[in-house]
């Protein structure tokens, strides 16, 4: 059974910096395209990022542009979602989802992602 576990949620100030991380076991995940989504009681799911199966093709939610970065290493079969300039606006719970196979669905729609992590707490202090 695959499974995905985020890793490295927590606190921190606004302005401030934070890296959640995403380790896949059970499957070869390093071969599947992945993505972050975000989630709070008000706005419900929202997508933030998308990287390919090569790690070349990465793409991000309007509200995270510019400031956060996904990226995946194949060797340790880990996506990393590095946050910078974070606001109480990004306070949410983080997860990652992993793509089993294509079903049409486009990169920022949840229904694409088979597998899910149980997520982790992003809490950003004004």
């Amino acid at each position: 059974q695959a499974q995905l576990v985020e890793s490295g949620g927590g606190l921190v100030q606004a302005g401030g910096s934070l890296s959640v991380s995403c380790t896949p076991s059970g499957r070869a995940f390093g071969l599947y395209p992945m993505a972050w989504f975000r989630q709070t009681p008000i706005k419900g799911r929202e997508f933030v990022a998308f990287i390919a199966r090569d790690g070349l093709n990465t793409n991000y939610g309007d509200n995270v542009k510019g400031r956060f970065t996904v990226s995946r290493d194949s060797g340790k079969n880990t996506v990393t979602l590095q946050m910078n300039s974070l606001t109480a606006e990004d306070t949410a719970v983080y997860y990652c989802a992993g793509e089993a196979t294509h079903n049409g669905a486009p990169y920022y729609d949840a229904l694409r992602y088979s597998y899910w992590g149980q997520g982790t707490q992003v809490v950003v202090s004004s």
